[in-house]
This record gives C-alpha cells, structure tokens and sequence, in this order.
C-alpha cells in the first residue's frame, strides 16, 4: 500500500474515532481511560503534539475542543457525571502503567509504520 494511501486510511479511521466519541457521550473519560487507557484528553494531547511536531502552535485547549467538537468545558457541563469514584482511580493507576510498560511508555506518534503485505 502507498504511504499516501495508509495516511488517509489513517485519518480517515481517526475521523470516525472522534465522530464516534462526540456521539457516545455517556462514556466517561475515566472509564475509557480504565478499560483502553486513553481518553478524549490523550487524543486532543496527541493531536497537539502531532501539530507541534509540523511546527504550529496548538494549545492544549484548541486541541481539546477539536475532539469534543466544542470547548471542553462545556462538554463537562453537558455530559460528565461528577468526580470519579475512588476505585475508579486505583483502577486507571493499574491499567495506565500496564499499557505504559506494554507501550514502552512512548508516544504513540512514534510507533513505527507496521509492515507486510497488507501495509504494501
């Protein structure tokens, strides 16, 4: 598969990721954090990085607001549910450094290209 090809299959499949959060509002942050750790907020992080990475300048709200699809304050307002429980903190401490020692703790825009017939 071309490179050209694989980056808009890419942002194509990141498109749908964000349409599909922006309409499962009721699933909170915490638990998305908890059961895949990331959340909204690792995406609109990984998105600032990615822009900084092309050297422009994105705050961390700019890039918050691209994934909620408005300020995430007022998603906040909207649709969270209050403060977690504290058992869903002990949680996401024990997954997040599970999927940091699987990941390496890198970012995840430093993976590598994946290979083989299907990336050729």
């Amino acid at each position: 598969m071309e490179d050209g090809m694989r980056t808009e299959l890419e942002a194509a499949a990141f498109r749908r990721l964000v349409k599909h959060l922006r309409e499962r509002s009721d699933v909170q942050n915490i638990d998305l954090m908890e059961l895949a750790g990331f959340c909204r907020n690792c995406l609109a992080n990984w998105y600032q990085e990615a822009a900084a990475a092309k050297g422009l300048s994105l705050d961390k709200e700019e890039a918050r607001e691209i994934i909620y699809g408005m300020p995430s304050e007022t998603w906040k307002a909207k649709f969270q549910k209050g403060p977690a429980k504290p058992h869903k903190h002990a949680g996401l401490t024990s997954s997040r450094s599970t999927f940091e020692r699987r990941a390496g703790a890198s970012s995840l825009w430093n993976i590598e290209t994946p290979t083989g017939p299907a990336y050729r």
